[in-house]
């Protein structure tokens, strides 16, 4: 009776020990969610429904794109963060919502340390400053004499959104005062670029891309330390006399906290793989994106990095959000 019951035993430490192994060998079986706190059309928007039919496909599961829009991504992420720790919803975040908020907004349903745990990078994709021909600016340094007279506006997603924030980056870095203009979301501050009614805009190069492309909007500088290799004739700010200015977010997936470490390295090991595919590389590249491969753990440092830098320029800008 002893030996059986040890038997026993042993075979339910064991079991026990193999339960997230098993549940990782079987994930997932049912349907994925990528909630997207953004709204369609944006680059994450576009990312993520890459990424959801090569995961989709390479699953054997639809992973199915849900737009959740609101409070500057808060809406989403909130969401992600109920819908439980099955690792069946991800999120799709990027620097801007997930590193800026925390320090924009007084008070948030969440904490992005604790509530969310990095699943794997996707790519960083730097923003662009863009005119309109009807401006008369042609190049950066025709904005800064634009700026110098007091002649500009800028317009963005809103206040402390990243375009907000890189027109004040801009403001500090070149000595200027452009007069900020904030909508509700990046694409109304692009139509009323492209209608004259503001001078520039700065907004991830897939917003823009088929507007550079067909000359209706005018490319003065990426917003990255080194030009971007889907768009290598458009120079950068640091180039162009201004050499410590670098944004290039990143973009990634997360789950809500307490997802079995099984499944994160499950789910990043696929990422990691799709991501090296030059279907995906030539798919992101079309949209001025780059391919990021990491770890969670690399990518819970870029986190930790992100929110410190942003902490700072968000202090400096003096925006805030009730």
């Amino acid at each position: 009776m002893r030996m059986i019951l040890k038997m026993a035993s042993s075979a339910l430490a064991a079991a026990c020990m193999l339960g997230p192994a098993i549940a990782a060998e079987t994930f997932p079986d049912k349907p994925v969610h990528l909630v997207v706190p953004q709204a369609p059309g944006g680059a994450s928007d576009t990312l993520a429904r890459i990424m959801a039919q090569a995961l989709g496909q390479k699953w054997k599961q639809p992973v199915v794109v849900e737009n959740r829009a609101g409070a500057g991504g808060n809406i989403g992420m909130e969401y992600v963060v109920n819908a439980g720790d099955d690792g069946y919803t991800l999120l799709m975040s990027y620097e801007g919502s997930h590193a800026i908020n925390p320090a924009l907004y007084k008070k948030l349903p969440f904490d992005v340390k604790k509530d969310f745990t990095p699943v794997a990078t996707l790519a960083t994709l730097p923003f662009v400053a863009v005119t309109s021909p009807k401006s008369g600016i042609k190049s950066l340094p025709d904005l800064v004499e634009a700026a110098k007279k007091g002649r500009v506006t800028y317009g963005s997603a809103g206040n402390g959104s990243v375009n907000h924030l890189l027109g004040e980056m801009f403001n500090s870095a070149a000595d200027v005062k452009m007069a900020h203009v904030p909508y509700r979301g990046a694409a109304p501050a692009i139509q009323d670029l492209l209608g004259g009614q503001i001078d520039v805009v700065f907004t991830s190069l897939p917003s823009v891309k088929g507007y550079i492309d067909s000359k209706t909007l005018v490319p003065l500088a990426v917003t990255s330390a080194k030009r971007s290799a889907n768009a290598l004739d458009i120079p950068t700010i640091a180039e162009q006399g201004y050499p410590s200015f670098d944004v290039n977010p990143w973009f990634g997936l997360f789950t809500a906290s307490g997802v079995s470490a099984d499944k994160i390295q499950f789910m990043n090991r696929d990422i990691g793989a799709l991501l090296n595919t030059p279907e995906i590389q030539q798919k992101f590249a079309a949209q001025g994106a780059v391919t990021y491969v990491s770890t969670p753990e690399d990518f819970g440092r870029q986190v930790d990095a992100a929110l410190e830098r942003w902490a700072e320029v968000v202090k400096a800008s003096g925006a805030r959000v009730e």
